[in-house]
């Protein structure tokens, strides 16, 4: 289970979802990307590697998914 007390979360830009990358106590950029919701932040986060979450939102702007 990845610990997330320590995340700091942001809103995306274009709803309400909160985005967040864990820091600890090493230096190096965080290796996930962590997603909940900003109205039940209790509920949990889905947990997702950092790389495959950037591919996620370069082909998202691309129009690669139909939504």
């Amino acid at each position: 289970m990845t610990d997330l007390s320590r995340a700091v979360w942001r809103k995306a830009t274009r709803n309400g979802a909160q985005i967040g990358g864990v820091r600890g106590g090493r230096r190096k950029p965080p290796r996930i990307t962590a997603i909940r919701d900003s109205k039940r932040p209790g509920d949990g986060a889905l947990i997702v590697p950092k790389s495959a979450f950037a591919t996620f939102l370069a082909e998202a702007k691309e129009g690669r998914y139909d939504i």
